[in-house]
């Protein structure tokens, strides 16, 4: 067990989404089990025996984007509520936990607070997630979590600007030397078309580390697949792309297996693509620019939709590639990104993320998902250096 959270402690610092030396998991077997930072231990220690779930993760992110999100709200204010599709779907909203006067009432709200939600955000100390049965569920918990805060913060940051010159510099830390440059130069493909399982399974796996390593994609979230012609091999659903061994299906164009049963919630997206377009790959993640920049809608103070996610009917585009919205899974999703798609073979889904195509191995969808980040990334600095908010 110790092994297991010193991997996902480890996890978190090569996401570069936890400060090291600032991370802790507990976890329940036949006694209680912890690793990390020892003030941190005692708050997940008693967490997880209060609550008596399997794990929890408690550890302060890289960035301080959580903590300027709760100092912009006001003092009333309990909960934070990001528009992405990964809290719509998942998390739903985000608890904050106030700063508290004595350690019995922060761990007396904490536990009641997480009695309800996967995970919170506790002002002064970090992100504090659980795991029901699994101590990669409180992984998962936490790593979502950083990613809705970072997308909140930033559309904050667009929309209203800086509170004051500590955050300015803050953000200026972030911009100039959090950020890593997006490239797939220092990266190995395989030239395709994939046609042969071996090589096609070890290209996925290999594609998936890709995607986590670039900062494409969070959590679980993100899928993969390819293509043979008679088999799609896709990525299983709440897979994580950077551990893609034994977790790959063989789903039949036909139908003709159930296959496709434990495979990513995004296989008719998938084969829709594949029976249009005839390309060999498909590479969705989660990109955060994207998914920032995705809900940057010029359209939406003169709009009667609230549903933006999923029941908007116009094609946006940023720079020439569309933004489409759509539910995701079996939903209006699978329709939509068919025609949005073909023009430049990567389309961005509203708050969702990016999917691009490959006709030759993954080299081409890989590269599209990072240019259409980059331009994301490019952009969102664009508007918010020409910004006023006065």
């Amino acid at each position: 067990m110790r092994d297991q959270l010193q991997k996902y402690c480890t996890k978190l610092l090569g996401d570069r989404a936890a400060l090291s030396g600032m991370i802790a998991m507990a976890a329940m077997d036949d006694a209680i089990v912890s690793y990390g930072n020892s003030e941190l231990i005692k708050i997940a220690e008693t967490i997880s025996e209060k609550l008596g779930c399997a794990c929890t993760v408690v550890a302060r992110p890289s960035l301080p984007f959580f903590e300027w999100i709760v100092r912009r709200m006001p003092a009333e204010s309990m909960i934070i509520v990001p528009g992405d599709t990964e809290t719509r779907t998942f998390l739903h909203d985000i608890p904050v936990l106030r700063k508290h006067v004595s350690r019995t009432a922060l761990f007396e709200t904490a536990v009641e607070l997480l009695g309800k939600r996967k995970g919170i955000v506790a002002e002064g100390i970090g992100i504090i997630a659980t795991g029901a049965l699994t101590v990669e569920q409180a992984y998962i918990n936490w790593s979502s979590i950083f990613h809705s805060t970072f997308v909140k913060y930033l559309e904050d940051v667009l929309a209203y600007g800086f509170t004051c010159l500590e955050e300015r510099q803050d953000f200026e830390i972030f911009r100039n030397q959090w950020l890593q440059p997006l490239s797939v130069q220092e990266l190995s493909f395989r030239k395709g078309p994939l046609t042969q399982r071996s090589e096609i399974l070890y290209e996925m796996d290999c594609v998936g580390r890709y995607t986590v390593g670039c900062g494409l994609v969070d959590s679980f979230f993100g899928n993969i697949s390819c293509s043979d012609g008679r088999l799609i091999y896709i990525s299983q659903t709440a897979a994580s792309l950077d551990e893609l061994a034994g977790q790959i299906d063989p789903v039949p164009f036909d139908g003709s297996s159930t296959a496709g049963i434990t495979a990513s919630s995004e296989l008719a997206a998938h084969k829709g693509i594949y029976e249009t377009f005839g390309c060999n790959t498909i590479l969705h993640g989660h990109p955060r620019f994207s998914v920032i920049m995705s809900m940057q809608c010029e359209h939406r103070s003169t709009c009667d939709i609230r549903d933006c996610w999923r029941e908007c009917a116009r094609t946006r585009y940023m720079g020439d590639t569309p933004v489409v919205a759509g539910e995701v899974g079996a939903g209006g999703l699978a329709t939509k990104l068919r025609p949005a798609i073909e023009k430049t073979g990567s389309a961005i889904v509203y708050g969702h993320g990016v999917f691009s195509i490959g006709y030759s191995g993954f080299e081409e969808a890989f590269s599209g998902i990072i240019t259409v980040e980059q331009f994301c990334r490019d952009e969102y600095f664009r508007r918010l250096d020409a910004a006023d908010w006065s």
